[in-house]
């Protein structure tokens, strides 16, 4: 008899995260069987895999078997290469292979993403012919991963058309498949990307896709679950991207120490060579600073608002390029608008500035320059910095998607580097010219 303490699945959930791997397999064989079985197929991959390597083969055999071989596909390539046919030997031999065909496929791809199990009918059925037969694959060794929809195949295996359930239950018995089936059927090609798969999932609402080949062949489907889980991996490696952070591939905290921070220095180092440029324009100015040191103290103020208004500019282009609300040729619209917003924004900003140096004037605050120069200084360089900060910030993802990369990698730290370069020169540039021409 088993004598040993039952640890509850909400307990195991809530301090998973905290427990060191011999204590997370520990609490894992603390749990009653069903609880086991709800624990470990609520789990990721990566921790299905490390519970999987730490079991006994007779246990890790049983377990790999519980998985639907799209999750166990996962599980595989979750693992070190060393790992992987043992792995695979685990399963039977029906799903072994389904399995091996989906790790042909790349893991952001369609087919990567899909399960070889639904639930399928021919055109020339009956609908009463047609529930028994979903009745027995319902019950087969190969359950179907999904039953909202039946596909209609022919003997080839195309994708014909599709029947949901509610219409399938409500059809006369006697009518055929293919007089009640919709021929007008949304699908995705094996091949597609996942973030269009996605798209295509939201665009249609959608609780399955059908996935097929060049040929038409129904190779699986995908379903909702399975994009929830996409919908998060793009959107962490966006993020991940947006804060000048090379993606990690795991976990943060399971990813080592040493691929941290070499995940996080490359652009940390580009960045800082850029802000040496930063440091080069001022030494180029400290004269123009030593006779006006007042421009100093407006220097954090100027550099920051193009920083910050280029920083807006590239978020809201960069999350409409990901739903499909700006495309490439939208890029003239978007300048007229981030021209018309960065001119509005730098008038409003320029305000407060002048707002700041004549508190300043009438509180008596002593400077090298009379207060209605340095204000419109001050003024015209806010202006300008914040519409060449929006510029920059919407342009910088238009010219990273026509170069075919990631408009992502236009991250905050890049905007704002760029924009404190610039707006250095252009806050220079309108000092050193007035001054030059109206010196007292």
């Amino acid at each position: 008899m088993d004598e040993r303490p039952q640890l509850g699945l909400d307990e195991l959930s809530e301090i998973w995260w905290v427990l060191s791997p011999e204590d997370r397999f520990d609490g894992f064989r603390l749990l009653a069987p069903d609880e086991a079985e709800t624990f470990f197929t609520s789990l990721d991959a990566h921790d299905q895999a490390d519970l999987l390597l730490a079991l006994n083969p007779s246990e890790r055999r049983l377990w790999a078997r519980t998985l639907a071989p799209d999750d166990a596909a996962d599980v595989v390539q979750a693992v070190d290469e060393e790992h992987r046919s043992s792995l695979l030997s685990m399963l039977d031999e029906v799903t072994r292979r389904e399995v091996s065909a989906l790790l042909a496929y790349e893991e952001d791809e369609a087919g990567g993403l899909m399960s070889s199990r639904f639930a399928r009918v021919r055109p020339d059925m009956t609908v009463d012919a047609a529930i028994t037969y979903l009745r027995r694959q319902a019950v087969s060794t190969i359950e179907p991963e999904t039953i909202y929809y039946v596909y209609v195949l022919d003997a080839e295996q195309r994708l014909l058309g599709v029947i949901s359930f509610r219409d399938l239950f409500s059809a006369p018995g006697d009518r055929a498949i293919r007089e009640i089936m919709n021929t007008n059927v949304v699908f995705a090609p094996d091949d597609m990307d996942q973030e269009h798969v996605a798209r295509l999932f939201a665009e249609h609402d959608l609780l399955a896709m059908p996935v097929v080949d060049a040929r038409g062949v129904l190779k699986g489907i995908v379903t909702v679950d399975d994009i929830v889980d996409v919908v998060e991996e793009e959107a962490t490696e966006d993020i991940q991207k947006y804060g000048a952070i090379e993606v990690l591939e795991e976990p943060y905290l399971r990813i080592g120490l040493f691929s941290l921070i070499r995940k996080r220095a490359g652009w940390l180092m580009i960045l800082f060579a850029a802000q040496l440029i930063t440091a080069q324009v001022i030494s180029a100015y400290t004269d123009r600073l030593a006779q006006a040191i007042v421009l100093v103290s407006f220097l954090p103020m100027i550099i920051s608002s193009g920083g910050n208004s280029g920083s807006q500019a590239s978020t809201l282009v960069i999350r409409a390029m990901a739903v499909g609300e700006v495309r490439l040729r939208d890029w003239w619209r978007v300048v007229r608008r981030e021209v018309a917003v960065g001119l509005t924004l730098g008038l409003l900003i320029a305000s407060l500035g002048i707002f700041r140096i004549g508190g300043g004037h009438v509180l008596g605050e002593a400077t090298q320059v009379a207060w209605g120069l340095l204000g419109t200084i001050v003024s015209l360089s806010l202006v300008s910095v914040v519409i060449f900060g929006s510029l920059l910030g919407s342009m910088l993802p238009f010219l990273l998607r026509l170069a075919r990369l990631d408009p992502a990698s236009a991250s905050a730290p890049l905007v704002a580097t760029v924009s404190d370069v610039t707006g250095l020169l252009i806050y220079f540039t309108i000092a050193t010219s007035l001054l030059s021409r109206f010196p007292g």
